[in-house]
């Protein structure tokens, strides 16, 4: 994979040009884009821009609005569909300095009927979703970047299958003004990249806030809770190791791992996240499905049909429990200093008719909290699995920090 920091430095040093640095990035994806179907739209060109991010070439989701590439959702009634703006995070990468390579392909308006790309480790297993096209650009070197969104596990799930480095910052730390709604009190944006260390150094970039590309952080006195989230069933035994395996790590390097239980509340907030997401989708939605449903795929359609049902009040008391969850999870994760757990059920499905299961996902998006996660390890069929690294609310500086020294770890480890 490409590094983000890498080519940021050899840039400001005079080693590359930014344009020699995209026309690195141009090369590799006319090399393999053909077979892996990682993007959905490209500019003819690249040309650089002038910033921290400078000759960074980056993917963008195709829910995104872009002012000089088509967005079309995934679906044939955008085909060609030209906004007349740019998103508000497409702004601020173009502030940054870096260069939208082009438009990563998705799911349908970012749900479950599975988009074109392919794993590049497997071209028959899943590379997830919705956010496939941006972790498979990523995990194949097409590009050091690349931004996704999550509503359920799209951000962390299909990194983790195709064995790239991404992270969910808080709710609404990345603006999604001109990203394509599905649920609005879920909907966040996340990164894409090698490694937590590029991860840090691209949202810094891209936030303002250098805090946030913070040196690794000791490990030595560190409080880690090891939550298996029971509410929501078993994983595949590889990531049973691969979560034995990141906490014995730590345990040698100094910090304290200490099981936790999720209280209640949590399961309770897990239970939200359904009806939730049903009410806002049909609002989110409701244009498409009105003038044009039988254009909608299968899943999705059959999706919005049964969301329908959903009633006010099972609304109103799902964010009730939300709230509820939110309050409880503040002091629960303030008993440790960051949670470690799964980041998907396993390995990349062995279909492409299945996107995964956002289970282990679900809980921390609706909850808002930073999320991260870097390659770990391979299991039985030698597909990546990985662990989920969860921090309070805001806490992002902190998650980054102890990702950098987790990945160190795993380096010298492996």
């Amino acid at each position: 994979m490409l590094s983000v920091r890498e080519i940021a430095r050899r840039v400001a040093n005079g080693e590359v040009t930014a344009q020699a640095a995209l026309a690195e990035s141009e090369a590799r994806i006319a090399a393999r884009d053909g077979e892996l179907r990682a993007f959905a739209s490209r500019p003819e060109a690249l040309t650089p821009g002038d910033g921290p991010l400078a000759g960074v070439a980056c993917g963008v989701k195709d829910i995104i609005d872009t002012a000089d590439l088509p967005t079309g959702m995934g679906s044939s009634i955008y085909e060609g569909w030209q906004p007349r703006a740019d998103a508000a995070i497409v702004m601020a990468l173009k502030a940054a300095g870096a260069t939208v390579a082009g438009k990563t392909q998705t799911t349908a308006f970012a749900f479950l009927d599975p988009a074109p790309t392919r794993n590049p480790h497997d071209p028959s297993a899943s590379p997830g979703g919705s956010s496939a096209g941006s972790a498979a650009a990523v995990a194949a070197g097409l590009v050091p970047l690349a931004i996704g969104t999550q509503t359920g596990g799209s951000v962390i799930r299909p990194a983790t299958y195709c064995g790239a480095a991404a992270i969910k910052p808080s709710y609404d730390l990345l603006p999604t003004v001109g990203v394509k709604p599905y649920s609005r009190s879920l909907d966040t944006l996340g990164l894409m990249a090698a490694s937590a260390d590029d991860l840090g150094f691209a949202l810094a970039a891209l936030t303002g806030r250098p805090e946030l590309d913070a040196a690794p952080a000791p490990l030595e006195g560190l409080r880690l809770g090891l939550n298996r989230q029971e509410f929501a069933e078993a994983p595949d035994p590889a990531c049973e190791e691969a979560l034995q395996r990141i906490a014995a790590l730590a345990r040698r390097a100094g910090a304290s791992v200490v099981e936790r239980v999720a209280p209640a509340e949590l399961a309770d907030a897990f239970k939200a996240h359904g009806p939730l997401q049903d009410w806002e989708a049909t609002q989110a939605l409701a244009w498409e499905y009105a003038n044009h449903r039988e254009a909608l795929p299968p899943k999705l359609r059959a999706y919005l049909d049964e969301a329908r049902r959903t009633t006010p009040t099972q609304y109103d008391e799902a964010r009730r429990r939300s709230r509820r969850g939110r309050h409880v999870a503040e002091s629960w994760l303030g008993e440790v200093d960051l949670v470690l757990t799964y980041a998907a059920p396993g390995e990349a499905p062995a279909t492409l008719a299945s996107t995964g299961d956002s289970k282990f996902n679900r809980l921390w998006t609706l909850l808002g909290t930073p999320c991260l996660t870097v390659p770990l390890l391979r299991g039985p069929r030698g597909l990546p699995v990985s662990f989920q690294l969860v921090g309070r609310f805001g806490a992002d500086a902190q998650v980054i920090a102890v990702a950098k020294a987790l990945e160190r770890l795993i380096v010298t480890a492996a």
